[in-house]
């Protein structure tokens, strides 16, 4: 058998994979990609959209770190929107729908051009360790392959089933076979799997459908990029359009359902909860007569519509019925139906926070294999992967964000404390400190990291730089101005907001809830005063104020709480540290702590089962 060798080996070349390997060799790593299918790269296998609510915080984070997905979504992004907007900052997220052709087209272009990284087209079928330590893979086609560290990101393919009605058909993907081998290879180094499900919709043809009777989804005037170092988004951008399902069209669902594969038992495995198919919908939620359909364009030079909102395995020609029934789509020609895939997944209470794995030193898991969804979920931890991998490797202290510092820290953390028995989806609601880990402030939080790791280069962080300059003399100026009534009562009038009878302090006057710094500054009682200008004109700088001024005593007492959190996580528990020696705890607890191995006590405290009296019990033994 022939063997050649690297130091580390990504398997899967999905959102994760396209991340783990960038950044390892990025990292001075010579590094293999090894994908199934060498056009698969960066395919879009579901909507062609990158982020949305909280996942959209996820790519500025995967971009602050030095990623690679914000920069691709800004290339092929056919349109850009910022969700939430009425709302308050802290759930403010971009999200991009992009072009599915070039999507994968850039990825592909982009792992191809760097140093260092090579690709295979092969499948794996044996992990190799030796005394506790990866030290390579075997491949199908006979090859042996050594590294010093192993990123699998396999997604859905681990012997990946698809189901359409009663039909299914082996494979991770529409028209691509599954990986198979590579979990009995885990299983035999005692690791634990799973069955999960996700499912995808019918794409239609766009020629076939009444755009009268839909409601058009248009971009935002003023697109924002995902990326810090994108300047702007200049293309064209292309609508969506909503439309609705109404009681015709859940009465033919109901059809379906003595032959659907979920109903029927033909999937075992769950799955995910908050991004449910049509026909779970009209289940659980009975009440309601309709339900949302966005019809989404997959590209700029192409006809295929994603019917998001009607993910579904029912027999075809029930989905087909169904879909006629919906506003727009009487005369709907559907080119591909929906499908439900089971896929294998190892829970990941398996997985340190760095994703290392407790069994193998060197062997690192993320995506899906890890039980989440979605691709800036699998992104964000590929780039962790990745990044600790090459660490490994060379040396230095791993990577663990906190959930006090990134969503990505948030992700992590869940699934290794808390566990997940379904795909996991990001939510703003999961972030205990989301006012501060905002979308609008990922590279003022995370920059410095990717800039350590030499993924940030020394222009974009010294841009960083001065731009956290520029926020701190603004805000000081916004703090000490006191400002007349003569010179803010026509704006304040002109908004609906109360006139000043005496001066005020325009960190005052901005805590109103329909003040705009960014229109004050234009009023010529401050284009005359003392105002610094290399701040005042850059409209990232004032946003930044603005929301830190605005929210000044939440913000604080944030601070306090993570703090106190802070202290918890900087109490260590010893690695392979025996918690049955602490004789107090309970039963539970000693089971939980040792299935999970936490690093820390704070860790420790957030780990289901696990009380606060035994956190207790555990703090006085470990440091008194």
């Amino acid at each position: 058998m022939n063997t050649i060798s690297y130091d580390v080996i990504v398997v899967g070349a999905g959102h994760a994979g396209i991340e783990a390997a960038l950044a390892a060799s990025r990292m001075g790593c010579s590094v293999l990609l090894m994908t199934m299918d060498i056009a698969a790269i960066g395919r879009m296998s579901c909507n062609p959209a990158i982020g949305g609510t909280a996942k959209g915080n996820l790519v500025r984070e995967i971009d602050a770190l030095g990623g690679e997905m914000a920069k691709i979504a800004d290339v092929t992004g056919i349109q850009f929107r910022m969700l939430n907007k009425s709302k308050g900052p802290a759930v403010w997220s971009p999200r991009a729908q992009n072009d599915r052709e070039g999507y994968s087209a850039e990825a592909r272009r982009r792992v191809e051009a760097q140093e260092s990284l090579h690709i295979m087209q092969d499948m794996v079928t044996e992990v190799l360790a030796t005394d506790g330590h990866i030290s390579g893979v075997d491949t199908g086609t006979g090859t042996r392959i050594a590294c010093k560290a192993l990123v699998v990101s396999s997604g859905t393919f681990l012997n990946g089933v698809m189901h359409t009605g009663l039909k299914k058909s082996i494979g991770g993907r529409f028209n691509e076979p599954p990986a198979v081998g590579l979990t009995a290879s885990l299983e035999k180094l005692g690791f634990v799997s799973a069955r999960l499900k996700t499912g995808t919709p019918p794409r239609v043809d766009r020629r076939s459908i009444d755009f009268s009777k839909v409601e058009e989804q248009p971009g935002d005037p003023d697109p924002q990029p995902f990326s810090f170092q994108t300047k702007e988004v200049t293309r064209n951008q292309v609508s969506c359009f909503l439309t609705y399902t109404n009681k015709d069209t859940h009465a033919l669902l109901r059809t379906g359902f003595d032959e659907s594969p979920m109903f029927t038992g033909l999937i075992k495995g769950i799955g995910p909860r908050y991004c449910p198919s049509i026909e779970d919908k009209i289940v659980r939620f009975a009440d309601k007569e309709r339900h949302q359909i966005f019809l989404e364009p997959e590209g700029r030079d192409t006809d295929v519509i994603y019917v998001n909102g009607f993910s579904t395995s029912l027999p075809a020609n029930v989905q087909y019925e169904a879909m006629k029934t919906v506003p727009g789509l009487e005369n709907v020609e559907m080119l591909r139906p929906g499908y439900a895939v089971e896929y294998d997944f190892f829970p990941p209470h398996q997985v340190k926070l760095t994703l290392e794995t407790h069994l193998v030193k060197g062997l690192f898991f993320a995506g899906q294999i890890n039980g989440t969804s979605g691709y800036e979920e699998a992104a964000g931890q590929g780039l962790v992967a990745g990044i600790n991998a090459a660490i490994g490797v060379r040396g230095g202290d791993p990577l663990v964000l906190k959930r006090s510092e990134a969503y990505i820290g948030v992700l992590i953390d869940d699934l290794v404390n808390k566990g997940t028995s379904e795909p996991y989806r990001m939510f703003t609601s999961r972030a205990e400190y989301r006012l501060m880990l905002r979308q609008d402030n990922a590279d003022r939080r995370l920059m410095e990291y990717g800039y350590r790791f030499g993924l940030i280069p020394a222009d974009v962080h010294g841009s960083m730089r001065k731009k956290e300059e520029r926020i701190r003399t603004l805000s000081e100026y916004v703090s000490r101005k006191s400002v007349p009534p003569s010179a803010v009562n026509s704006y304040l009038e002109s908004i609906g907001s109360t006139p000043l009878n005496e001066n005020e302090k325009l960190s005052q006057l901005l805590k109103r809830q329909d003040v705009r710094l960014s229109e004050l500054l234009r009023l010529e009682f401050f284009t005359t005063d003392s105002l610094p200008l290399d701040a005042a004109n850059q409209k990232d700088v004032v946003e930044q104020v603005e929301i830190e001024t605005k929210y000044e005593g939440y913000i604080v007492r944030q601070q306090e709480e993570i703090e106190r959190f802070d202290k918890y996580e900087a109490m260590e528990i010893p690695e392979g540290f025996d918690f049955q020696r602490v004789k107090s705890l309970s039963t539970e607890a000693v089971e939980k702590l040792t299935k999970v191995a936490p690093s820390s006590i704070g860790q420790a405290s957030r780990i289901s089962g696990v009380s606060p009296a035994d956190i207790s019990v555990l703090m006085v033994y470990l440091h008194g």
